[in-house]
């Protein structure tokens, strides 16, 4: 499983023109599952996401939290991230989830962040989005479970 996480001041995704998902505030989450990825690894990665210090206390450290900060999440499922790019030019996805698998682990991560008690966004697994967002430092960070 991985994830690219970026801190933003805003963020949102568009279907056909229709956006389907906005956020102020908070963390673009891009999720790509793997085969053989579970629930358990979810979880802690979900977690993670949500604990991280990335954004600025009173003396411009990144000190504080998504909670400390009253953050939201726009989570956009993202197999891309599974590409392997070692041999030769065209990328291979041969490490994706089949969609099939990949879909309720994408809608279980929506799950976990709304137990954890922050508003969620989201794009629509499968669809073409436009993504469009305001990285704010810029603060780009890779994490996989």
């Amino acid at each position: 499983m991985k994830s690219v996480i970026q801190r933003v001041t805003d963020a949102s995704v568009s279907v056909d023109g229709v956006c389907v998902g906005e956020i102020e505030h908070g963390l673009l989450v891009y999720l790509g599952v793997e085969k053989g990825d579970s629930v358990e690894q979810l979880s802690w990665l979900c977690s993670k996401i949500t604990k991280l210090r990335v954004f600025a206390d009173e003396k411009g450290k990144m000190n504080l939290s998504l909670k400390d900060v009253g953050g939201s999440l726009l989570v956009i499922s993202q197999f891309t991230l599974c590409a392997d790019l070692h041999k030769g030019n065209r990328p291979s996805y041969n490490e994706a989830a089949d969609p099939k698998d990949a879909e309720p682990l994408y809608e279980k991560a929506l799950e976990i962040f709304d137990t954890l008690g922050f508003p969620v966004e989201k794009g629509i697994f499968g669809a073409h989005m436009s993504v469009t967002y305001t990285n704010d430092g810029p603060v780009t960070m890779a994490l996989d479970a």
